[in-house]
């Protein structure tokens, strides 16, 4: 290792006792080049020669070669500086006409502006005269050639920096406006989800049963449990239950509290309560604490029956479409497959996800001659109204033949048939008027006459059997309702029916006052806690809060 570092000094000094005669040699033939002015055809044999010296040598000869050109002809340096000014202005010009075409900026406008541009730059550096310039080894540069080059490149210079400052503030509101696209566009989507995520959540929080009723049916189920004897059913039903003299209600509810309201209110106003008769039919499951809350909070004077929707033999599914439809596994997906994404994928009709509108419990309102076979007239009452005046007033009416009495609800082109049904079906379209007037359910005066005369149940089957797969409307009664007595519905005066009340905040405390029923339809329900506060009272002001079940199950008032 000792000798090889040894080897190594001596080979340095030999190294540069060859380079510098060569540097020597270089610097000679330069100096004779600028004393004697060779011309650039000798510097290039010169260059040429040079290969025969080490790659170090060539690279400083060559740049020495280059420097004596430009100090021979200063207007080939003046050329290179302008071609390379107009090639640089080529690219940037194409470059905004690339983001115009890709940011979607006033696109033909812009892009034709620095697409032309670009075409003249392109031209003047293709024409003939000018390539002597552009070649840097095309001879000594042209005078004239180069002054008319300078003058049409800077009149291009000119114009195009002009348009680069008109379309400045152009290029950056369009940039600005596209962001702002894009954020809009995000922020729609997430909307589009939480509107999505609030509608389930909004549903579950209508449709699910509170707490506070949940112990009330519990309270009263330990109750009968406790005291059977309290509760035995007479032997013979009241002859009241089918006398057609007196003024029948029909309530359909598995609500016990919501069912005692309207039971209240009626009879409060009532001129002549023993003349009225109430029908309340729940379901099995609450039959039991149905019964105990009438037996021990009985309406004065007043007559009501309790009975289950099973007590009825001829509700089953090989006679009641619905129950027929509820055996097929395809309902049954669509209505409780637990899946929150499915649930949420059809957010506008969404509330016809829920099972209680093929609940026997809602369908049983096609069915009230069957039911009452002795009765000849019998008004139906939701569970979410309040009566505020007294309602004998409607077995007065002239029903003029007619089956169905009820409040119209269109106006304008809302609550039109077309917004309930799809008039897009043949059937629907060859059989009803898209334009024809809506009504509500809640409060309904039937002719139950009427109703077997026109065979209305018959009809509600064909058109019920006919939308098992929903094609014809959505779910839910109002459309079949619609549909059944198209044709045989009598308008009444809008003062007997106000509705609203769970989802319209702006009715007018006037016209809430000087209705004969109010109709908190909507999911705001005013035994719900999101409910609407200005209206929540004409609810709770019958309430029976004096009840001690009730006071241990925390209604609020």
């Amino acid at each position: 290792m000792a000798g090889r570092g040894l080897r190594m000094n001596r080979v340095k000094p030999l190294a540069y006792r060859a380079i510098v005669p060569t540097m020597l040699v270089v610097l000679f033939i330069t100096t004779g080049a600028l004393i004697y002015g060779e011309t650039p055809a000798s510097y290039a044999v010169s260059a040429e020669a040079s290969d025969a010296y080490p790659s170090h040598l060539r690279f400083y000869m060559k740049r020495t070669i280059l420097a004596l050109r430009s100090r021979q002809d200063p207007l080939r340096a003046r050329a290179e500086s302008l071609v390379k000014q107009a090639k640089d202005q080529l690219a940037v010009v194409n470059a905004y006409a690339a983001y115009a075409r890709r940011g979607k900026l006033d696109v033909a406008r812009q892009v034709r502006i620095f697409t032309d541009q670009a075409r003249n730059y392109t031209e003047l550096l293709a024409r003939p005269e000018n390539r002597g310039l552009i070649d840097s080894n095309g001879g000594a540069v042209d005078p004239e050639a180069l002054r008319a080059f300078e003058r049409d490149l800077r009149e291009r210079l000119r114009v195009t920096r002009q348009l680069m400052m008109d379309s400045k503030e152009l290029f950056d509101n369009q940039l600005k406006i596209q962001k702002l696209k894009d954020t809009i566009f995000q922020v729609n989507e997430q909307l589009t989800r939480a509107k999505k995520q609030g509608a389930f959540a909004s549903l579950i929080a209508a449709k699910s049963v509170p707490k506070s009723l949940h112990c009330l049916t519990m309270r009263l189920m330990e109750e009968r449990v406790s005291h059977p004897e309290r509760y035995v059913d007479g032997p013979e039903p009241a002859p009241e239950l089918e006398d057609p003299s007196l003024f029948h209600y029909a309530i359909f509810s598995d609500n016990v509290i919501a069912a005692s309201v309207v039971v209240n209110s009626a009879v409060k106003h009532a001129r002549e309560p023993e003349k009225h008769v109430f029908h309340v039919v729940t379901d099995k499951m609450n039959l039991g604490a149905m019964k105990v809350w009438f037996t021990m909070r009985k309406p004065e004077k007043a007559h009501i029956e309790v009975k289950a929707v099973e007590d009825y033999k001829f509700l089953n599914s090989s006679y009641v479409p619905v129950l027929k439809q509820l055996e097929s596994a395809n309902l049954q997906r669509f209505y409780f497959e637990n899946k929150m994404e499915n649930a949420t994928k059809d957010a506008t009709n969404m509330k016809f996800r829920n099972p209680k509108y093929l609940s026997m419990l809602n369908h049983l309102r096609f069915y009230l001659p069957e039911m009452y076979p002795k009765l000849d007239r019998i008004l139906f009452l939701d569970d979410d109204v309040v009566v505020q005046k007294d309602l004998t007033g409607l077995w007065e009416i002239d029903m003029d033949g007619k089956v169905n009495g009820a409040v119209e609800t269109c106006f304008g082109s809302f609550h039109r048939y077309d917004k309930y049904m799809n008039f897009s079906h043949p059937l629907i379209a060859s059989r009803f008027n898209p334009k024809a007037c809506g009504w509500a359910y809640g409060m309904n005066f039937f002719d139950l006459n009427a109703w077997r005369r026109e065979k209305c149940t018959e009809e509600y089957h064909y058109w019920q059997s006919k939308n098992e797969n929903r094609s014809l409307w959505k779910l839910g009664t109002l459309p079949p309702g619609l549909i059944t007595f198209y044709k045989t519905t009598k308008p009444l005066d809008k003062s007997w029916h106000v509705l609203g009340l769970g989802y319209n905040p702006s009715i007018s405390l006037e016209k809430i006052r000087s209705a004969a029923v109010i109709h908190f339809n909507g999911n705001m329900k005013p035994w719900l806690d999101l409910a609407m506060n200005q209206y929540r009272e004409f609810w709770t002001r019958y309430v029976d809060y004096d009840m001690e079940l009730v006071q241990m199950c925390n209604f609020g008032h």
